[in-house]
């Protein structure tokens, strides 16, 4: 199993920190992992909080000192910025080949991602998943999702499965007119779902600030670094993405796009039972199925 990140250990502690220690978590949270790389004071005058309370959280996350707390956020730091380039040289030939021979490729792939799955799903705060349960299963919302250069085939399949179960779903359009015709409506009634990975994409932190400041809520699909998004999010869904290759798997997200769709489906109970009997009876009427 991976070692969690610092964000990973402040969201499952939540609970057990005092009221200050939680203020020192939503401040790093808010602005991860730059904040947590400030002097001890500088943190501690952002929470409003005393120095002492930001060491006293900095052992509560098992570190035994600040300078150690900051060594593991830079670590993650490098992690963040990695590229497929830089995987291919960080694992040697050897491993390389062990995992990818023919004869071991599907148990390889099968232990790999089943793991990083089980890791994603059970790691992910129970909190945040029904948050955004609730939020995507609002009919009176709009949902909008948009992903990056991969992660926008996952943003369409989460998509396509809400346009039949609740209706009021799109991706968000590539053409400028569309998306600003979009973009001007968007308020307080849309969710905006953002799929982002490492290598994080400035145009997803952009939109997501826009949007808040129009009181949209913003559900973000991330990688356990968690993307710049996270600070702006109303819901973080981090996911693990182990893989047998120098490319992030997507796998673990798309887990959670299916986690998220059935927990849709529980919730509106017969309101989607019904929405989808009328989507098929349309899509026969017109010949589209």
């Amino acid at each position: 199993m991976k070692p969690s990140t610092v964000a990973d250990s402040i969201r499952t502690r939540l609970g057990d920190f005092s009221s200050g220690e939680r203020r020192v978590a939503r401040v790093l949270l808010a602005s991860y992992p730059t904040a947590g790389l400030e002097t001890v004071r500088l943190l501690a005058e952002r929470a409003g909080v005393s120095a002492p309370t930001v060491l006293r959280f900095a052992n509560r996350l098992g570190f035994a000192n600040y300078p150690e707390f900051q060594r593991s956020l830079l670590e993650e730091l490098s992690e963040r910025d990695q590229s497929p380039l830089n995987a291919y040289s960080s694992e040697t030939a050897e491993e390389a080949r062990e995992k990818l021979d023919p004869e071991h490729l599907g148990r390889s792939a099968a232990a790999t991602l089943s793991e990083a799955v089980e890791e994603t799903l059970t790691g992910i705060p129970r909190y945040e998943l029904e948050a955004a349960v609730r939020l995507l299963s609002d009919p009176d919302r709009r949902v909008v999702a948009c992903g990056g250069r991969f992660s926008r085939v996952l943003a369409q399949y989460l998509v396509l499965h809400l346009m039949q179960v609740r209706g009021r779903s799109t991706v968000l359009p590539d053409s400028p007119v569309e998306r600003a015709d979009l973009l001007c409506e968007a308020g307080r009634r849309d969710v905006f779902v953002i799929l982002d990975f490492r290598r994080y994409e400035e145009e997803h932190l952009r939109l997501a600030e826009r949007v808040a400041e129009q009181e949209a809520k913003v559900v973000l699909l991330t990688d356990r670094w968690l993307s710049p998004v996270s600070g702006v999010a109303d819901v973080v869904l981090p996911a693990q993405v182990g893989s047998l290759s120098a490319y992030d798997s997507l796998v673990p997200t798309m887990a959670v796009c299916e986690a998220l769709v059935a927990g849709v489906i529980h919730t509106l109970g017969d309101r989607a039972e019904e929405r989808l009997r009328r989507f098929e009876e349309t899509s026969h009427r017109f010949g589209l199925l």
